[in-house]
């Protein structure tokens, strides 16, 4: 019965026909072109940077306009489209790495790990890690939602939290763009972390048994922390990889420079959202603001 189970997951999350035929195409894919990334991301900071502006000039005190079950709901959405693309990735990349380690033969020391940190010169994003990089690229806009909630709910620090999601969306298009080296485990560290802080944020919000006891555990900043380390590492791994450790260099090496100035951009967001415990807790789960 458990392996029937197991049999099914791997089929339908790593071996399906639309996922091993994956190919990144700014003509044939939804939201996979620079004009559609570029219009999006200046009409979000644009909405947002505005309709926090509308309500600080309506609401002179900063009251939070009630949102009800909305955040919950998103939160449970969140959480399991995270936990679905860090089982998708994981099994992909298994199945990658079980399919062309004949090919690695020729190419000296390669091993599975040096693949997840450097994709060989020429990789194209195409095949089952970049159909998950591509369904992580699209759960960014779900993602967005956060930086809105923040704005409605009046949360010190909005318009960080607005650029730090604009920068998601912008590196995982990038990703998928120069298919960049490193993401797959990127995706992985994102989507466990967010698995688990959006099913915590759920269990808060919906007053579930225990959540009251539960609401100051900081489980966000926990896997913030947690992504940022892995982060670190992956992005020292490339350098070290890059310029000594694989012959040829990486591929999507440029990309990778635009997203290391994007991480130290949300590095400062953290530093300015946790600099004041909760100032940024777009799900009023931290310290209440003074």
């Amino acid at each position: 019965m458990a392996a029937d189970v197991l049999g099914a997951a791997a089929y339908w999350l790593a071996e399906h026909p639309a996922i091993v035929g994956f190919r990144w195409s700014p003509t044939n894919l939804w939201f996979s072109t620079w004009a559609f990334l570029l219009g999006f991301l200046a009409s979000y900071v644009a909405l947002c940077l505005a309709l926090d502006a509308l309500l600080g000039a309506a609401l002179r005190r900063r009251r939070p306009l009630p949102l009800g079950p909305v955040p919950a709901a998103h939160a449970l959405l969140m959480a399991a489209v995270s936990a679905t693309i860090f089982a998708g990735t994981l099994l992909s990349a298994a199945a990658e790495i079980r399919d062309t380690r004949w090919s690695w033969r020729g190419r000296s020391r390669t091993t599975p790990f040096r693949w997840l940190l450097c994709f060989p010169p020429g990789t194209r994003s195409s095949g089952r890690v970049f159909f998950w990089s591509y369904a992580y690229y699209l759960s960014r806009y779900l993602h967005a939602a956060r930086g809105v909630f923040a704005v409605l709910r009046r949360r010190r620090g909005a318009a960080a939290r607005v650029f730090a999601h604009a920068a998601a969306v912008a590196m995982a298009f990038l990703w998928l763009e120069f298919s960049q080296s490193f993401q797959v485990l990127a995706i992985l560290a994102s989507t466990l972390a967010h698995a688990v802080a959006f099913g915590f944020r759920f269990w808060v919000g919906a007053g579930l048994p225990a959540a009251r006891a539960a609401r100051g555990a900081p489980v966000a900043l926990a896997c913030q922390l947690g992504l940022l380390g892995c982060n670190l590492a992956c992005h020292v791994g490339v350098v070290w990889m890059h310029f000594g450790g694989v012959a040829g260099g990486c591929s999507g090496i440029g990309a990778w420079v635009f997203n290391t100035l994007l991480n130290a951009a949300l590095l400062w967001v953290f530093l300015h959202c946790y600099g004041k415990r909760g100032v940024c807790d777009d799900d009023g789960t931290g310290k209440k603001e003074q």
